[in-house]
């Protein structure tokens, strides 16, 4: 394996970051929550292939995979639509989504979707025994890895979204060259899976706000770090050069916190904000793509729902920390993505060697302008 299982954070480098992080500081903070992946590393090609395979699958279930299916209220928001993300419609109109989120490599969309539904057939099969038959529309998202992996070899296969979904746990998620974020690339850096959290008190009760990113986004020039603009200071191993921006981010906001639908898409977009935080424009070139969902609010498929039901939601005046916590956590998510990822690439099939971020480098100029804590 070419991940760290065990990484360095961004909050081990002493970086001034805001916000109280849940137990993981993971999107798994969220409970029954469930993160799992499968990683393709291959550092020569297949027979017959011209370049490796590096990709993988991430999976996110959001009320793990025990017991009944069961879906989740949610909201979606397109900062930037050079990508893809299935379900996305029904989002849009009937408020919910059923089953995983899976996030994989452009090509890979179809695989994962197929994969999805069939792993939910046999995962649950007394909600599939009725005289009416349940239609499935699984959220399957994308960025493109082509860079640093074969990406045309289609690699991941109906087998390797299942034992992604299958291994889903809670506690630490392995972040950077991991699952779906296995080849990606953000500002220039290696990229890839990162995750962040927050806490907050609510109404007296405690709630998280969880983010899972897959980070493949931004030029150098654009890298902030908490305001410091970095990219301006650290020059060296540049990819893209002149050419612009070649990738895209997915963020994915969870929270246990009772949120009604046009809420969530509210919450979604705040995701816009944590990414503009790291520098990025939301170039042309990129899909910058944002789903929330809340595991509040649990009931019964809707084909089973009595013909009124009631949700709890929290009052729109108490959004604000809410707000603040996606923006945060996201923004932090995407820093772990680049301190846990390492080096790849630099092959003779590769078009180039992609560095993992300079650390001793970026703790120097963060602390320039004053954003290490004292």
């Amino acid at each position: 394996m070419t991940y760290n299982s065990n990484p360095i954070r961004a909050r081990d480098l002493g970086l001034d970051l805001p916000g109280l992080p849940g137990a993981f500081n993971a999107i798994t903070d969220v409970p029954g929550l469930k993160v799992g992946m499968t990683t393709i590393i291959e550092n020569t090609p297949r027979s017959g292939r011209p370049k490796p395979a590096r990709t993988g699958v991430t999976a996110i279930l959001p009320r793990g995979a025990e017991g009944d299916l069961k879906p989740v209220w949610a909201g979606f928001h397109r900062f930037n639509g050079n990508g893809e993300m299935t379900g996305t419609h029904w989002i849009a109109d009937g408020g919910y989504f059923l089953g995983p989120v899976l996030l994989t490599n452009t090509h890979s969309v179809g695989t994962a979707h197929q994969a999805a539904i069939r792993w939910m057939l046999e995962k649950y099969p007394d909600a599939f025994t009725g005289k009416t038959p349940l239609w499935l529309m699984p959220v399957v998202s994308e960025t493109f890895d082509g860079f640093l992996n074969d990406i045309n070899g289609l690699h991941v296969t109906e087998s390797d979204v299942c034992a992604a979904l299958e291994s889903a746990t809670g506690g630490q998620v392995i972040e950077g060259n991991s699952g779906g974020g296995t080849g990606m690339i953000c500002y220039e850096y290696k990229g890839g899976t990162g995750t962040s959290s927050r806490q907050l008190e609510i109404d007296g009760k405690m709630h998280t706000v969880g983010v899972l990113v897959q980070a493949n986004h931004g030029i150098r020039d654009w890298m902030n770090v908490l305001g410091a603009p970095v990219g301006r200071h650290l020059r060296e191993d540049r990819i893209f050069l002149d050419t612009g921006e070649r990738g895209s981010i997915v963020v994915v906001i969870a929270t246990d916190i009772p949120m009604a639908p046009h809420q969530l898409n509210r919450l979604a977009r705040r995701g816009s904000l944590g990414i503009g935080r790291g520098g990025t424009n939301g170039g042309n070139s990129s899909g910058d793509i944002f789903l929330a969902f809340s595991t509040a609010n649990e009931r019964p498929l809707p084909q089973l729902t009595a013909a009124r039901y009631q949700i709890d939601m929290i009052n729109d005046d108490l959004f604000d920390p809410i707000y603040q916590a996606a923006v945060e956590a996201t923004e932090e998510a995407v820093l772990n993505a680049m301190v846990a990822a390492t080096d790849m690439g630099g092959t003779e099939f590769d078009i180039a060697l992609v560095k993992s971020v300079d650390l001793s480098a970026l703790i120097k100029v963060v602390g320039q302008y004053g954003r290490l804590k004292t």
